[in-house]
Formats: structure tokens, sequence, C-alpha cells
């Protein structure tokens, strides 16, 4: 008796908790630490039990009482006090159809609705991929080699030896799983378990097939020729349908989803599905205007400079974009221009900058002179 939790504490509520209080906190440690939900792990079985024989006595007010009074000795049945001999007085229960009224059919349950024998789809594959700036804008063929779980050619994904065929399993009908009554703190059950004769695999296989061990499926690598479509993304995903694993039982392959790294580019950078680029020209086009040379993701264009073009001015190549994804159209290309000052000059070049200078006036500086003529105004207004 010594070595037992108090099944407040097991429940986790207080010694002043409601029935309802009580009823909800042994649902959602059931649930827990339900044996459906965690197969093979003895503790979690352990607790489970603990978490019923806590509720059974809890729940019900005689009980309840006498345990309040007399501890674990005024519910053990060696003391006169408990169900009985027949346990916690529910002979014979389903525990699947117990669990299933709590939690929605999800633990145990009718062994009609599971098939072991139906189609399964096959897992989806992750891969990534890098491109170039200009592979992912205009898109592009890349070879990717897929390691999946292939159809055994040699059985035909059956599993068993050419020339055989798997049989039903006698012990479960080809259901997968037995029926099977155990006594436990809640008195006589009805449980539902994995076939130990199929494993539950509702079939057998006498001759397995040597090429992949009865399995029905062999690892390979694939290698396939991919179409990258256009303005694809860092970071995006597109997906091969039916290039990942093969299913079974005839069910559908799974997709390779491949992600995509792109590379960064000297020149370009990406805004959505435009692209941007900085030319620098020097003081005499901006001054006088030119013809330029502008890179684009379809080569090189001409582009004519503005006379009296200013420093990171910026212009637009209409559909010298990326391409939509998927769609029709293109972005544009935006191009800003920063005009570089000369450095290193010698005495000659700098005096002729300085005739230069003097010829002109404030007409040829538009933005200087407005600049001074509102530094006036705001030292007139604080005057």
């Amino acid at each position: 008796m010594a070595d037992k939790r108090d099944y407040y504490e097991v429940l986790g509520v207080e010694k002043s908790a409601s029935d309802d209080e009580i009823k909800k906190a042994y649902r959602k440690l059931a649930k827990k630490y339900h044996p459906d939900v965690n197969p093979g792990d003895k503790d979690a079985e352990a607790k489970f039990k603990e978490v019923g024989e806590a509720y059974e006595v809890l729940s019900d007010s005689t009980k309840r009482s006498r345990y309040d009074q007399f501890g674990h000795a005024g519910v053990d049945p060696s003391y006169g006090a408990g169900a009985g001999a027949g346990g916690f007085g529910f002979d014979d229960m389903d525990l699947g159809d117990l669990f299933g009224s709590f939690f929605g059919g999800g633990f145990g349950g009718s062994t009609r609705a599971r098939n072991p024998n139906g189609p399964i789809r096959g897992r989806d594959i992750a891969l990534n991929i890098s491109l170039s700036f200009e592979e992912a804008a205009l898109g592009c063929k890349k070879e990717v080699t897929i390691p999946h779980l292939s159809t055994c050619a040699s059985c035909a994904g059956s599993g068993a030896k050419k020339g055989t065929s798997p049989e039903v399993c006698p012990t479960c009908g080809g259901l997968g799983t037995i029926r099977a009554t155990e006594r436990t703190m809640l008195g006589m059950m009805q449980v539902q378990k994995t076939c130990p004769h199929c494993g539950g695999r509702g079939k057998i296989i006498k001759e397995p097939c040597p090429d992949c061990n009865g399995q029905g499926r062999v690892r390979k690598n694939s290698k396939l020729s991919v179409t990258v479509p256009a303005g694809i993304n860092h970071g995006q995903t597109f997906s091969l349908r039916g290039q990942g694993d093969a299913g079974q039982n005839g069910g559908p392959a799974g997709d390779a989803n491949i992600t995509v790294s792109v590379r960064p580019h000297e020149l370009f950078e990406r805004d959505g599905y435009d692209v941007w680029c900085d030319i620098p020209i020097t003081f005499l086009q901006a001054t006088l205007g030119d013809e330029i040379t502008v890179p684009t993701l379809e080569g090189k264009v001409k582009y004519n400079v503005p006379e009296g073009t200013q420093p990171q001015t910026v212009f637009r190549l209409k559909g010298r974009g990326v391409p939509y994804l998927n769609g029709r159209g293109k972005g544009d290309q935006f191009v800003r221009v920063s005009v570089e000052v000369p450095r290193s000059l010698n005495s000659k070049q700098k005096q002729a900058l300085r005739d230069f200078e003097e010829t002109l006036s404030e007409r040829n500086y538009e933005k200087r002179k407005g600049f001074f003529e509102r530094l006036k105004d705001t030292m007139r207004g604080n005057d």
C-alpha cells in the first residue's frame, strides 16, 4: 500500500475537485498514456493503469468517501472495501469501444475499419538544387538524381518470390489485428493487438522475393532531366508528380519536391519579377547625354541617357525583367545611374574645369539655386 501514489496526485487535481474536474483530468491523462498512442512504452502503460485505477475510485462517490477517510486501505479489495474479485466492475468490456466513445474512435475501435492490404501512397522525397540567377529567371533543364523506393521488378511489388503469391494470414483472416481478452485493473477487457503471425500485414509470404527481401520495393537512384520553370525564386519549391517512393498495394507513388537555391549575380538584383542594375556614367555623359550599353537577362541593349541626367536617376526598360512564374508577361528592368566624379586630375585638367565653371551661372544649377532660395527664406523667417 505504501508504494501507491495519492489518487488525487495521480490525476493532478485538488482534493476538493468536482466530479467534472476529475473526469476531465482523467480523459486528458488516459488519452496521453493510452497504449495505442505509446506502443511498446512500458512506463506509459503503467501510468495508464495508474490513472484508470485512480479514476475508478474518485469517480464513485462511495469509494471516494472511503478513500478520503481511510486512504488506499479503504478501497483495497483485500480489506473488503473493493469491488470484489472481478476487479473494478468492468467485466468483459471492450477497451477499444470504451476509448472510442471518449476520443471519437481514435483508439482501438472495430478491426473492420482497418485494411492492411489497402492502397498506401508512397512517401514524398525532398531535394535541393542550386541555380544561377539566369537559370532561375529564364528557366532551364537540370539533371537530378532522386533516391527513392521503387517497385521491385522481380515480384511486381508483392514481396513473394516469382511464381508464388502471398497468402491470407490464417490467424487474423487478413485484418492484420486480432482481439484478445486481458485482465486489467478495470476488469476483463477486449483489446485489439497487432497480429503476431503476420506482423500486421494481413498476409503471409512463405517464400520472400530474394531481390527485395519480401518488402516489395527496392531502393534505387533515378536520374531525371528536370525542367525548371522560368521565374522561380530562391527558396521556392516545385514538384515532380509521381517521382517519390513507390506506393504499396496498388497505391500511387509520392512526389519529388525540389527546392531551389539561387546564387547571387554580379550585376543584377531581383525584386519580385523586376530586375535592378546599377550603371556608372561619366560627368560628360550625364551632362551632354549619351548612348550607353545596358546588360539585360537576354543580352545587351542600347539606351539613350538624356542630357542633364542627375546622379541616382532611375529609368525603366519595360518587359526586360523576370518572366511571371507559370503565367504570361514579364517584369521590368530598372537601371539606376551613378555619375562618377573623375579622380587624380592633373593641373591642366583642373584649370580647364575652373575655366568651364566660370562660364556657368545659377541657371545651369537648378537644384543648387533652389536650395539657396529656400535657405534664404528660412533665415529670413528666423529674423
